[in-house]
């Protein structure tokens, strides 16, 4: 029935459902090909927002929220073309990434005994900072920033995705079971309660590029209320050297999570 349900979603606004390549709490994320000759041979995924419960105002600001979305242009996000709501559904449409996600990258990197080279770490960082800095400059924070959220194009380069949906979902509870589910980059204020700031993006970021390092994130526990005390109460890890040249990654993510605890604690 759900999958009935989403393929006739798709094909009235001319989609054609390919394979599903993510599920969450959310909903789903489908690979699909327009029907029209001009794009018959573009693959684009479609990011499918289970909003079935929401009240119409809320459905309505959910669709404005996504428009903004879709008017960003950068070279290191992910395109947005389009959104729709059909059938309980919004529906977000961007630019499918061939490489897949940064979160994918370094898992395969972990299970393989491999390191990323340093200048590669450099310049997906790098992209990512612009990227971040395009949209802070216009006054919109990311809220969702995780490995998972940055995706590689055919060529390499990194993009950053899927930022905003978290306030797309404030209307849901599933808002609350997707971030519960990888809490692994919540800043100190959001752990605490406390309102999402520009600092809890860097935060967010330190932790990405210690995670591009080590292949494993800066704070892990086996349980939330010990990852939250980690968080909160612990300093960042301890540099260690991961590359066969002197490496300052490191550092430099250590930094970045230890500015962003200060801009906390100073506000």
């Amino acid at each position: 029935m759900a999958h009935a349900r989403i393929q006739n979603a798709l094909s009235k606004h001319h989609y054609n459902f390919l394979k599903k390549v993510g599920e969450g709490s959310f909903g789903a994320a489908i690979l699909c090909q327009h029907d029209s000759e001009k794009e018959r041979d573009t693959k684009a995924i479609v990011k499918m927002i289970d909003i079935s419960r929401a009240s119409k105002q809320e459905k309505d600001d959910a669709l404005k929220e996504s428009k903004v979305l879709a008017s960003l242009k950068h070279p290191y996000i992910v395109r947005y073309r389009e959104s729709f709501h059909e059938d309980g559904w919004l529906c977000i449409v961007m630019d499918y990434c061939e490489g897949g996600d940064l979160a994918g990258k370094i898992k395969s990197a972990r299970s393989s005994s491999k390191i990323f080279p340093q200048d590669q770490v450099v310049r997906w960082f790098t992209q990512a900072i612009l990227a971040l800095k395009y949209i802070h400059d216009l006054h919109i924070l990311h809220r969702d920033l995780k490995s998972g959220n940055f995706f590689l194009s055919k060529s390499g380069n990194i993009k950053m995705g899927d930022f905003g949906i978290a306030k797309v979902l404030e209307c849901t509870a599933a808002c609350a079971q997707t971030q519960i589910g990888t809490p692994y980059y919540l800043s100190p204020e959001i752990c605490q309660g406390k309102n999402y700031a520009w600092s809890s993006d860097i935060w967010s970021m330190g932790c990405i590029l210690y995670e591009m390092c080590a292949r494993k994130v800066p704070f892990d526990a086996p349980d939330l209320k010990s990852l939250i005390h980690r968080i909160t109460k612990e300093q960042a890890p301890e540099a260690r050297p991961c590359f066969k040249e002197k490496c300052v990654l490191y550092h430099v993510s250590s930094l970045v999570i230890a500015w962003s605890r200060w801009v906390l604690d100073a506000s």
